[in-house]
């Protein structure tokens, strides 16, 4: 394999506000651990076999080495393939962001004759593509499921998604920018994603912003209000505060337990679930570009299947 590859766990710089990369390498050496111990230790396979069967074992091993090399070769030119269109589809992505917010008018609108523009297309004449986003988000099959109607309003204020590689440690970011809301401070969330092999890819960790919200405006938490019992001496109701379903969830990594020892095979295949449904939907699935916002994995939260979506 190449010497790129790294096979160790990878240190995640802390992007500020967001969880740190202790806790999240901590899940993960966790689950790791865990999931050995469910399993036992394994037996060297080739101890029972016959002499004759492991020969031609030895010999399969020998060719799946010739196979990860091969392997190693295609990773390293695909990765610099995409780093050249990489750069080609640039100017595309600012055209996009241009005429999908308004700072460019594209040809034609402004040589519209009076006579075609009605009065009523005045007073509703708008810049951009007011809510491109959350439209092409909605129309993929992935993402759809996780934003809840409450999220819609908040991210409609999404004007722009930017992806990038990263290689020190390998993986990819995810940055997602809004216009000034009545939701949260933050102009920029971000998604990082860590892969202990970017090749195969395994995700070794996942780090996303803290979000800062504004009072009574969180998205991801709603207030329950109880009436206090008969005869209680407090008459105020009583104020709970639980979790919801949230797109925003997809920025607050899971919690990470104090101590392997309290991570049993249940809560161990329910963390693994929640680290493969946040992987999914930061690289959606490319089988349906025209479905997705991203035709392929190198372009992920780019759009390629968004114009036919809007």
């Amino acid at each position: 394999m190449s010497s790129d590859k790294q096979q160790d766990s990878l240190n995640l710089a802390d992007l500020g506000s967001a969880l740190s990369a202790e806790d999240r390498a901590g899940l993960v050496d966790a689950l790791k651990n865990k999931l050995q111990s469910l399993a036992g230790k394994h037996t060297d396979v080739l101890e029972t076999l016959s002499p004759v069967v492991r020969k031609r074992v030895e010999v399969l091993r020998e060719v799946q080495s010739q196979h990860d090399e091969l392997e190693a070769k295609f990773f390293e030119e695909r990765a610099a393939l995409e780093a050249k269109y990489q750069k080609l589809y640039e100017p595309l992505y600012t055209k996009r962001y241009e005429i999908v917010n308004g700072v460019v008018e594209v040809e034609g609108i402004k040589d519209e004759s009076p006579e075609e523009t009605s009065s009523e297309d005045k007073a509703s004449e708008e810049k951009g593509v007011p809510g491109f986003w959350l439209t092409a988000m909605k129309a993929n099959e992935v993402l759809t499921e996780e934003i809840q109607e409450r999220d819609e309003e908040a991210l409609k204020y999404l004007k722009d998604i930017k992806w990038c590689r990263i290689e020190d440690p390998k993986g990819f970011k995810l940055e997602f920018f809004f216009n000034p809301n009545p939701f949260f401070k933050n102009a920029v969330l971000t998604k990082t994603y860590h892969m202990v092999d970017e090749d195969e890819p395994i995700l070794e960790k996942a780090i996303g912003t803290e979000i800062e919200w504004f009072p009574g405006k969180c998205l991801t938490q709603k207030i329950l209000k109880k009436k206090p019992k008969k005869g209680s001496k407090n008459a105020k109701p009583i104020t709970k505060t639980e979790d919801c379903e949230s797109f925003f969830n997809f920025f607050k990594p899971p919690q990470v337990p104090d101590d392997d020892a309290d991570i049993d095979e249940e809560t161990a295949e329910e963390l693994q679930g929640q680290m493969e449904v946040d992987y999914d939907i930061g690289r959606v699935e490319e089988s349906k570009p025209n479905d997705q916002l991203s035709a392929n994995n190198s372009n992920t939260f780019t759009m390629d299947g968004a114009f036919s979506a809007v």
